[in-house]
Formats: structure tokens, C-alpha cells, sequence
């Protein structure tokens, strides 16, 4: 109970310091929008294919911008007073809870720029949401948990990116795979599978972060 506590707590903060720097926010929305009107502008209303790649790219780097930077804000009094009113466990929870509730956001506002300017191809729009959602949730797990790893060094972007990008690859290929089912009236056989072990890496990361992260934390 107590646990619970503290997480619905360091959740709060977040959403306060978010709420206050929305700069960072609206930084954000104006890279999604631009990257996607420049898109619209090269090439019209794409194709399917093109379509749901070029998603999960930008939602990739929407990832990097908005849910990467949760640790490198965090300086060593902060995080020393972090250490005095909670655990390890307890605040690598909330901030994972917290970029995912931030990156789902972020999906659909993306989802909804895409549809306004590069057109509409799906044919199954709930399913998609369904994926996308599933989708911003892993991809912001990974990332937190590199970033929790990268604010431990100098060059926290650098070695983020160097490490992020070899995980997440087969996660955006999967979800690529995945998210054709809504581009098609045919449901592709295999699919359960493929949606169970995208579910099987989010938990692998939660686990990972919560037996390595205490170890980062006593550094």
C-alpha cells in the first residue's frame, strides 16, 4: 500500500513539471506536425504500406524526443531526495508508468495528424488504435529504461541512441507486421502470436528495470 503511494506521488510530480514545461510538450507536436506535412508535401497521400511505416518511424523518434529526455532533467539533489521519500523500485515504476501514459497520449495525437493530412487507409481504425496504443507503451518502456541507464553518463543522447536502436529495430518490425491487420479485411494467421510476444517484451523490460534499476540507484 504504502508502494502504491509513493508511485500515484512520483506520477503526480510528473504531471505537474509536464503540465508547467509544456514547452517540451509543444515541441514535440510541432516536430510530429511538421515531419508529417513535409511528408504530405513530398508525396501526397501515401500508399498502405508506406503509410504505417512511416507511423512507426515518426512515432519512434516522437519517442526519443518526449519520453528520453524523463531522466537527463532529473539532477543529483533531486534524485538524492528522491532516494530519501522513496525506493528504487517504487520510482523506476512510476516513471515507466509515467512516459507510457505520455507516449500512448502522444500516439494518438499523431494518429490523428496522420489521418488529417496523410489521408485514412485504414479499414480497421479500432484495431489500429488497439496496436498503437500497445505500440507507444513498448517503445516508451525501452526507452525509459535507457534513458535511466544513459543519465549515468556523460554523453547520456549519445549512448542512448547507440544502445536504443539495436533493441527497438525488431520492436518496430513487429509492430510493423501487427499493424498491417488494419490495412486488410483478411486477418493474417499468426497474429496472437505476434501481439503475445510484443506483450512478452514489455514485461521483460519492466523486470529488467525493476531487478537492475536499485543498482543504478545506489551509484
Amino acid at each position: 500500500m504504502e508502494s502504491l503511494k509513493h508511485i500515484s506521488t512520483l506520477i503526480k510530480k510528473d504531471v505537474v513539471l509536464e503540465l508547467r514545461q509544456q514547452y517540451s510538450l509543444y515541441g514535440v507536436l510541432l516536430y510530429v506536425a511538421a515531419t508529417i506535412f513535409v511528408v504530405y508535401l513530398s508525396m501526397g497521400q501515401p500508399e498502405e504500406d508506406v503509410w504505417n511505416s512511416l507511423f512507426w518511424v515518426v512515432q519512434l523518434f516522437v519517442c526519443v524526443n518526449a519520453v528520453a529526455k524523463s531522466f537527463l532533467q532529473e539532477n543529483k539533489g533531486r534524485m538524492l531526495y528522491f532516494y530519501s521519500i522513496a525506493g528504487a523500485k517504487d520510482f523506476i515504476l512510476a516513471k515507466l508508468a509515467f512516459n507510457a501514459l505520455l507516449m500512448v497520449v502522444m500516439t494518438f495525437l499523431s494518429l490523428i495528424i496522420f489521418c488529417v493530412l496523410l489521408g485514412n487507409p485504414l479499414q480497421h481504425m479500432a484495431q489500429f488504435i488497439g496496436i498503437a496504443a500497445l505500440g507507444g507503451f513498448g517503445l516508451s518502456l525501452v526507452f525509459t529504461f535507457l534513458a535511466a541507464i544513459a543519465a549515468k553518463a556523460q554523453q547520456q543522447a549519445a549512448l542512448m541512441a547507440i544502445m536504443g536502436f539495436p533493441v527497438i529495430i525488431p520492436q518496430l518490425l513487429l509492430l510493423v507486421k501487427i499493424a498491417r491487420i488494419a490495412f486488410s479485411p483478411i486477418v493474417q494467421q499468426g497474429l496472437l502470436q505476434m501481439v503475445l510476444l510484443l506483450v512478452g517484451f514489455d514485461l521483460l523490460i519492466i523486470l529488467l528495470a525493476v531487478i537492475l534499476f536499485p543498482f543504478l540507484w545506489k551509484d
